[in-house]
């Protein structure tokens, strides 16, 4: 089962925290700091498997964590670093971030790898805490945890030709035919509601990958019918073979079923609208009379495209067109076809230096990522502790903040679950 949109989570991993420990050596204040760091927590990465073409298995596995740093210990000895998370998707796969929607990256490269999520970093141990005044530090920083996020993963066909027309004109049965493919063929509409892919090889011994797209009605771009989830698989291929049904069972219009699929096109997108198309009049075993196809036929060349009259059942004019279709990709080069404006790329690691200040029946409460970091390096007994507690608020803009909102002494000020009055 094609599978090309989905939703997991990721989270890289956390910091090691620092080692709060003294080594025992004569003539040393309580023995001398010789607290460790703790290591940096796994980065997540994505990059490109060449070997996998489908989202698939992302639908069983939706949780990824990266492995969080270890701990420091004594003897100024560091933690070992978290081993980096590598997700390995198809190529061209567009991962979003959840929340915002917008483009974290973009791999649509051979052997791309994006750093997406950055781990924690590691707590100092307290060896770096001591000072002249200082010789005696009884905390150390806890690790920085790692980012947690909800990102999409969205993947872009990059099949060479796309076969496009209304549902029920025979594209399924044409895939079938020409490759070894399998798709899901009967007599009703919207048989298809996923993409099909399949290898074609061609006599001469080319090939070429052909897609086909489940079928498009009016509105298509306005996310009638199957919408325009099905819109984006044709936005990378070369070529586009617009099947058409010239049979007349159904009482369709060939020239309309046309101009109709191209208006949803242009709709949906000017760049694809102006994409090389050839006409496919399908399905001329079952044909009553030939008008719907030279109707047809006068639409091709006064829009200058070429046409092939074939049967999807019997196979009568198929190899011809597969020598054309194979001559006419040699002259296409491949691109990366995404829109301009989706190139820009934003990053998913908050900013952690963030806080806020906010007052609720009468306490200053902050929260952000600012003052959990720092909660982590103080040690609440510890009177050296508290000292730099206390200037950390002031270098991080928390006392300033707190100043502006009118905060006075003999205040409350909440942190995490611990209040204290606040002094000047």
């Amino acid at each position: 089962m094609f599978t090309d949109y989905t939703k997991i989570k990721i989270k890289s991993g956390n910091g090691g925290d620092g080692a709060i420990t003294f080594r025992r050596e004569k003539y040393v204040a309580a023995g001398g700091p010789d607290g460790g760091d703790g290591g940096k927590g796994g980065d997540i990465y994505f990059r490109v498997d060449p070997n996998a073409n489908t989202l698939i298995d992302f639908r069983y596995n939706k949780k990824f964590k990266a492995e969080n740093g270890e701990n420091g210990s004594g003897s100024h000895r560091y933690g070992k670093s978290g081993e980096d998370l590598y997700i390995d998707v198809p190529i061209g796969t567009i991962i979003k971030d959840a929340e915002t929607g917008k483009i974290v990256a973009d791999l649509s490269q051979e052997g791309q790898v994006e750093l997406v999520l950055k781990g924690g970093r590691g707590g100092k141990g307290n060896s770096h805490f001591a000072t002249a005044t200082r010789q005696v530090p009884r905390f150390a920083e806890s690790g920085e945890e790692g980012e947690e996020k909800e990102v999409i993963l969205e993947l872009k066909l990059l099949a060479d030709v796309g076969l496009l027309g209304f549902p029920n004109v025979g594209k399924s049965t044409f895939l079938s035919v020409v490759t070894d493919a399998k798709p899901k063929i009967a007599n009703y509409h919207f048989t298809t509601i996923e993409p099909n892919l399949g290898v074609v090889k061609t006599k001469n011994g080319d090939s070429f990958v052909i897609a086909d797209i489940p079928g498009i009605i009016e509105g298509a771009s306005d996310g009638v019918g199957l919408g325009i989830q099905f819109l984006r698989h044709v936005e990378r291929t070369r070529l586009l073979l617009h099947v058409i049904d010239v049979s007349g069972i159904e009482g369709r219009n060939p020239v309309q079923d046309f101009y109709t699929i191209n208006e949803e096109l242009k709709k949906y997108s000017e760049k694809l609208s102006t994409r090389k198309q050839i006409i496919v009049a399908n399905k001329i075993d079952i044909m009553q009379d030939d008008s719907g196809y030279k109707e047809l036929e006068k639409l091709a060349k006064k829009e200058n495209l070429e046409i092939f009259k074939i049967s999807g059942a019997t196979g009568e004019g198929i190899p011809e067109l597969l020598d054309k279709v194979s001559a006419i990709l040699k002259t296409l080069p491949k691109e990366d076809i995404i829109e301009t404006e989706d190139r820009v790329i934003y990053t998913l690691e908050d900013d952690k230096n963030s806080f806020t200040v906010r007052k609720e029946d009468n306490i200053f409460i902050i929260e952000g990522k600012a003052i959990n970091r720092l909660m982590g390096r103080v040690n609440m007994n510890d009177n050296e502790s508290m000292y730099y507690f206390q200037k950390s608020l002031k270098s991080l803009g928390i006392e300033d903040e707190l100043k502006k909102q009118g905060i006075k002494e003999g205040d409350l000020v909440k942190v995490l679950n611990w209040t204290f009055e606040w002094y000047e």
